[in-house]
């Protein structure tokens, strides 16, 4: 499970201003963020998979994913961490690899896929949940949003308390610079649970409020479980990018950020 808060065409200095949490084991193995290969994605990797949760490109193409929560998941389903590379080797734009994308969407566990183009100034939402409806291809608006473990933008209420102090943060901060280490701090390291009345009662009760807070630590019978990295992606009008990130590594809590220009 992962969550993330975004700020989309709608502040003075941030183009794009993302903050992201990713929930997993913490002994799956991970790359750190970093260049791949040929140094043109910069992003963690699952060494498991080969995929990421969220990457970009030196040519202004971003893509990130969210699993969806869902009672019953398909054994044998491809790699959602591959979607979001795919999207970032591919010379397609947002619209024509979602369009791409939900073609083979039954082939897939619940995702919630965002592609970004930042040069064209093109934000596309892409999910294959819930099942049953007609999958469809969204422009995502300018302004603040939340995606989860559900729809974009769905009210769970960890999503409602991150976009609220989220919100908070950007009227204190106005048009001043961000502070990305603070807010990390303050908006993603919250570990208060949900009231379990308001929970969405997809799965068991006492997993879903373990997943309930915007930073997840929990034990589990397969070992911790939980928010394991945050990353800060952030692109000014400048066309500078830094993406910072702070994770755990062998038990310990460690950062760094990695800068570029957007060619």
């Amino acid at each position: 499970m992962c969550i993330a808060v975004f700020i989309w065409l709608a502040h003075p200095l941030y183009p794009f201003f993302l903050l992201l949490n990713r929930d997993e084991y913490h002994d799956r193995p991970t790359e750190p963020v970093s260049w791949w290969g040929d140094g043109d994605i910069l992003g963690g990797r699952d060494e498991v998979a080969g995929g990421t949760w969220l990457a970009c490109t030196k040519g202004g193409k971003v893509a990130f994913i969210t699993n969806v929560l869902e009672s019953l998941t398909l054994p044998d389903a491809k790699s959602r961490g591959d979607l979001p590379v795919r999207f970032l080797k591919s010379t397609k734009s947002p619209r024509e690899f979602a369009e791409e994308v939900l073609k083979e969407a039954d082939q897939y566990n619940g995702f919630n896929l965002i592609l970004t183009d930042l040069l064209s100034k093109t934000m596309i939402y892409v999910s294959n949940r819930p099942k049953g409806e007609v999958n469809s291809i969204q422009e995502v608006s300018s302004g603040v949003h939340v995606l989860s473990n559900a729809k974009l933008d769905s009210p769970w209420p960890k999503a409602r308390s991150l976009r609220q102090n989220f919100n908070k943060l950007l009227r204190q901060y106005g048009e001043k610079e961000l502070p990305v280490k603070e807010m990390v701090e303050e908006l993603m390291e919250d570990a208060a649970k949900a009231d379990k009345s308001k929970l969405p009662k997809i799965c068991a009760p006492d997993w879903e409020y373990k997943l309930s807070s915007i930073f997840v630590e929990t034990d589990t019978p397969l070992g911790c479980y939980g928010t394991r990295s945050t990353a800060a992606l952030t692109v000014k009008t400048s066309g500078e990018v830094r993406f910072y990130e702070k994770y755990v590594e062998n038990e310990t809590w460690k950062e760094h950020t990695v800068s570029y220009q957007i060619e």
